[in-house]
């Protein structure tokens, strides 16, 4: 049992950094990799969905119900998902999930009808519902409150940066050997990686023994207990926890601000190589290789904004605007998607893609402002309601589509339709969050 630490004085503080251990720095790489992971098996759908539609000949429609299969589920679990979190700790709910939804993936290289796709894409919404609140309670068991914009940033940029590295090696894959390997593929990684995951990743520093006192003390600097917050926490019935977040405007702008988030994530994690191949006229590999430009740009986007956010907070500025300005940005700039609408340009297209990428990047701190809103007792539960707002636009977003592709012939109106709900995330955040503050403070 590791003694109890005092934090240190303002005086002391270079001190304390000068003699810290960065065991946190090396939990922030576990969830690094774990997030590229998890959005490569989440997203690999998209990359192999132009030749399952040719193959099982299916309508967009139809191709729209394959992407969203995996949201409707993911969605619906998300807040037991994230009480399971609160209960189990992070470390065992994300490492025995990660060993399922990769199966899971395996698994597709076997499936040959629609029917079977559709209850795989279930399968893996399922096995991934704790991703999230994990990462959410990680950052906030390790981290000091000034250093979670960052934090969140990094490990987010894992989306980013395996779907820029892996889309064109995928679109090979399938021009090459077949759809299917791709999922054996990324799958694969998936297991070796689980390995890694439960050897290195612990619930708390107070856990790890690569944890000195100095970092502890550091790490705790903000006076939260983490480790009894938690306890307490689970002792509260899933109602009682409920009743907290769902009575407060800032849950709720942070719900309403994520969902249109998620909405414009999941364009590109499902339809944008379609749209790509089938609305501009690239083949595969042209697509993967010009498609990971955005995805660069979403990466660049979401560690300049989780940079800037803690610096402005050390720069003096508050807490709310510090967190707030980079999301309202990105809500701001998003809309710029439509824009593609109007050239046939690869060079512009692929531009004003990256722009809104870039955009949805910043959106993403949103992450950083729940850790800074949430009951410290509660976080598993509300990074669970706040990923079940997140995702109800993802399910919607590819099902929207796919049918506005079969009732105009084109996916213009789908550009429009998550440009929308971005002025209306932007809105939210302006309107119903007045304070970034703890809720229980």
């Amino acid at each position: 049992m590791r003694p109890a630490v005092t934090p240190p004085s303002a005086p002391a503080d270079r001190t304390a950094r000068l003699a810290k251990s960065r065991a946190r720095y090396g939990l922030l790489v576990s969830l690094f990799m774990i997030t590229a992971i998890n959005y490569l098996d989440r997203t690999n759908m998209a990359v192999a969905l132009p030749h399952i539609t040719d193959e099982f000949q299916l309508s967009a429609t139809e191709a729209g119900l394959i992407l969203s299969a995996f949201s409707w589920v993911y969605a619906a679990l998300q807040v037991p998902g994230g009480r399971l979190v609160d209960r189990i700790g992070p470390k065992l709910a994300f490492g025995y999930a990660m060993i399922g939804w990769s199966l899971c993936t395996v698994a597709f290289f076997f499936a040959r009808s629609f029917g079977v796709v559709i209850g795989l894409r279930v399968g893996l919404g399922f096995f991934e519902t704790p991703a999230f609140p994990a990462n959410n309670r990680l950052v906030s068991n390790w981290f000091p409150s000034r250093e979670r914009g960052r934090a969140t940033a990094w490990y987010t940029a894992g989306e980013y940066v395996g779907l820029a590295v892996a889309v064109p090696l995928l679109s090979l894959l399938a021009v090459h050997f077949g759809w299917p390997s791709i999922f054996l593929a990324t799958g694969v990684v998936g297991l070796l990686f689980s390995a890694v995951w439960f050897k290195r990743v612990h619930d708390a520093p107070e856990q790890s023994p690569r944890v000195s006192a100095g970092e502890l003390a550091y790490i705790r600097q903000d006076g939260e207990d983490t480790p009894a917050e938690q306890a307490a926490g689970r002792t509260e019935s899933t109602r009682q926890g409920l009743a907290i977040l769902v009575r407060s405007r800032r849950m709720w702008g942070l719900y309403i601000a994520q969902f249109a988030n998620t909405s414009v994530l999941f364009f590109f994690l499902t339809w944008f190589p379609s749209y790509l191949v089938d609305e501009k006229h690239m083949d595969t590999i042209k697509a993967g290789f010009w498609g990971s430009l955005p995805y660069l740009s979403a990466m660049v986007g979401v560690v300049v904004a989780g940079w800037g956010s803690d610096r402005l907070l050390r720069g003096g500025m508050s807490r709310t605007w510090a967190r707030k300005l980079p999301v309202m940005t990105g809500l701001c700039l998003a809309p710029v998607i439509v824009a593609a609408n109007l050239t046939d340009s690869v060079p512009l297209v692929i531009f004003f893609m990256s722009v809104a990428f870039f955009a949805q990047g910043f959106m993403q701190l949103g992450w950083a402002a729940l850790s800074d809103i949430a009951p410290v007792r509660l976080m598993g539960l509300a990074g669970g309601t706040f990923s079940f707002a997140a995702n109800l636009g993802g399910a919607l977003a590819p099902l929207v589509i796919g049918v506005i592709i079969d009732r105009t012939g084109s996916m213009a109106g789908g550009l429009v339709y998550v440009a929308a709900l971005s002025v209306a995330g932007f809105l939210a955040y302006a309107l119903l969050i007045d304070k970034v503050e703890r809720l229980d403070a």
